[in-house]
């Protein structure tokens, strides 16, 4: 109903609007979008750096030419954060502009065992009635596609607002495999280049979603680019050249799609965007931030964010903090769409950002951002929150009920906990936290009172752990 609501009232008008203003005058031609999401990258697993105030913040391992061609002509966002450290939670945050408490997406393979806490039982389908990013654009004459990792139900995109998709895949790509690159890296770039043909053929403005899937391939044949790498990194495994080869294999199919924008002559009017949906599993892609997947330490949430547009100077540096849940108030505005947003869209719009040169604010309805993930995963720690306000950060861990405190403007590292020198400030955001959670009705983990601490956490647990290693 909520979704019919507004839709209905977003249509009104809209084809007139896209044609000729009041006085009869051409409006501006409306942008295209391109939106292409990596799959678990580490903050620091560019070739490029993300900040240019932290020389360890680019990779000296992996090798993104392609990344880095983008990087340089646009802005980096050195403090970009993905909703979540797990897949379907952030790409559900991307599409609508909420948080996955706020929508009760907050994990999707659940575990269970004898575990001090019973996590809650999340959703594993994106509601129809949630509005997303393709709903918003199509009722301004907007065509959208999606290609690729979907993981966020079962339904096909189609119900969610986009013309055109490869299916609602999942970790196993439409042909339901262990490790779909590259050939499905490959069929990505080829499909979202037909659409974007397509679409500037028939001088349809357009939004184009690429999400990439993981790649645990094993090397061969070494390209001699991936050799030079090798090398620079000291030599390493079949195992890790594989994790290489397969970085260059998505890398080469991004510089495909912006060659096909180049070749159009679509660049001056085309907002491409690069993001990812956590960290990396390893900590090692993730230095220097502490973990990774799997926990809201900075390596499981700190992620890359790449935007090249019309009226972005190129190699700037936004240091502002912002989150996955700004994108879509970003593409409504730069959309040049005088409509209003979703009432309960919980992001704020990068454009005043993106327009000077890296400098600004997000303005968003509160000032905290908030990370819930009331599930057992990769952190040992069990589940937890982290609330961000200012220049610290709080982690709540449910199972020990311990708050840790951390200025991520002197310690992105996360190494000196401050809780107990600066109990007021723990107090406070300890306070906001609750208050967030609360406003939003989030699923909390409830004791488990047939919780046994001499025996083990439980086969399920263990098993679910062993097969995310493999």
């Amino acid at each position: 109903m909520k979704r019919r609501k507004f839709l209905g009232i977003v249509g009104t008008g809209v084809c007139g609007m896209a044609v000729a203003n009041a006085f009869g005058q051409v409006t501006p031609k409306r942008p295209n979008f391109v939106f292409i999401q990596g799959e678990a990258q580490g903050w620091a697993s560019l070739s490029v750096p993300m900040d240019d105030r932290v020389p360890n913040s680019v990779s000296d391992f992996f090798y993104t030419p392609n990344l880095a061609k983008l990087a340089e002509d646009g802005m980096r966002f050195s403090n970009f954060y993905a909703p979540s450290p797990r897949c379907t939670p952030s790409r559900v945050s991307y599409l609508t502009g909420k948080s996955p408490a706020k929508l009760r997406m907050t994990f999707v393979n659940q575990i269970v065992g004898n575990t001090k806490l019973i996590p809650p039982r999340p959703l594993l389908e994106m509601p129809i009635e949630e509005i997303t990013i393709a709903d918003y654009l199509k009722q301004m004459g907007y065509v959208s596609a999606h290609f690729g990792k979907w993981h966020m139900g079962r339904k096909d995109p189609g119900f969610h607002g986009f013309d055109e998709s490869d299916g609602a895949n999942s970790n196993g790509g439409p042909d339901n495999v262990r490790d779909p690159n590259p050939k499905q890296a490959y069929a990505i770039a080829e499909k979202g280049m037909a659409f974007i043909e397509r679409q500037a053929g028939a001088g349809r403005p357009f939004y184009l979603q690429l999400d990439h899937y993981s790649s645990r391939r094993e090397a061969h044949a070494l390209p001699e680019t991936l050799k030079e790498v090798q090398q620079r990194a000291g030599g390493t495994s079949d195992r890790r050249s594989g994790e290489i080869a397969a970085c260059l294999d998505i890398d080469k199919t991004i510089g495909m799609v912006l060659d096909k924008i180049e070749e159009l002559d679509i660049a001056d009017n085309t907002y491409v965007f690069y993001s990812a949906d956590h960290g990396t599993p390893g900590r090692s892609s993730n230095v220097p931030l502490t973990l990774g997947k799997g926990s809201v330490w900075e390596g499981g949430i700190r992620v890359p964010l790449l935007v090249r547009g019309p009226g972005i100077k190129a190699n700037t540096f936004a240091y502002a903090r912002t989150m996955g849940i700004d994108l879509f108030p970003t593409i409504a505005a730069l959309s040049q769409g005088n409509r209003s947003l979703p009432e309960d869209v919980e992001g704020g719009s990068l454009v005043p950002i993106l327009m000077n040169q890296g400098e600004g604010e997000v303005k968003r309805s509160r000032e905290e951002l908030v990370f819930h993930f009331p599930h057992y995963d990769m952190d040992p720690a069990g589940p937890a929150s982290a609330i961000m306000l200012g220049k610290y950060k709080l982690i709540k861990f449910y199972e020990s009920n311990k708050l840790h405190l951390f200025d991520l403007s002197k310690d992105m590292e996360e190494k000196n906990d401050l809780s107990e020198s600066k109990p007021e400030v723990v107090a406070k955001l300890h306070d906001r936290l609750n208050e967030y959670l609360a406003s939003v009705d989030a699923q909390m983990p409830q004791t488990n009172p047939n919780y046994d601490p001499s025996q083990p956490a439980g086969e399920r647990r263990r098993r679910n752990n062993r097969r995310r290693r493999n």
